[in-house]
């Protein structure tokens, strides 16, 4: 499907074929976009700057995180990885250290299992999953809501950058008055 002159589908619709569109890119495929996105995020002045970071733990055929993670905390940041708080509906940043030990949240996605919560006003970067982003930052989630009601939460002073695809960058997305975009996106 053709997406460059917008696309005029829902949200269910949209994440349907991006979330096939995830299972067909190959390892491989997948590996070496996320390393190309990787170098992009190490230089930018945003990442250079930020003490405490937030990454997602990619799962189902998101952009990976894990050597982003390492890479940065050799480089002596804090990073943390979000909790899902099912009675807010929102995410939490908690510790997430070298040897933290990880456990499957409400909906599968990998978390720390340590106890050390960061108030969201303390972080500098909060890296961001999507399904697809839009030239202006705006992001289609899984449609639950927790990225959005999280981005509201923090800082005027905290960056978020999306992380994605070449193929999940489209010109325009369905937006809805609860949607929060980010920052920026770096994508390959």
């Amino acid at each position: 499907m053709n997406f460059n002159k917008g696309t005029g589908l829902t949200k269910r619709q949209l994440r349907n074929i991006l979330l096939t569109r995830l299972k067909k890119q190959t390892k491989q495929q997948r590996e070496e976009k996320s390393r190309l996105i990787e170098i992009r995020l190490l230089k930018l002045e945003e990442f250079i700057k930020a003490k405490r970071i937030m990454f997602y733990l990619a799962f189902d055929g998101e952009v990976k995180t894990k050597n982003m993670i390492n890479k940065a905390r050799e480089l002596g940041k804090e990073i943390y990885a979000p909790q899902c708080a099912s009675k807010e509906k929102t995410l939490k940043p908690y510790a997430l250290k070298k040897d933290s030990a990880l456990k499957r949240g409400p909906y599968q996605i990998w978390e720390s299992q340590t106890e050390n919560e960061l108030p969201i006003e303390e972080l500098d970067l909060v890296v961001v999953p999507a399904l697809a982003f839009d030239k202006d930052g705006n992001r289609l989630g899984r449609g639950k809501g927790y990225y959005d009601r999280f981005l509201r939460k923090i800082s005027k002073h905290t960056h978020s950058i999306g992380l994605a695809f070449d193929f999940q960058i489209l010109p325009t997305l369905p937006i809805e008055q609860n949607d929060v975009p980010v920052s920026k996106v770096l994508s390959a």
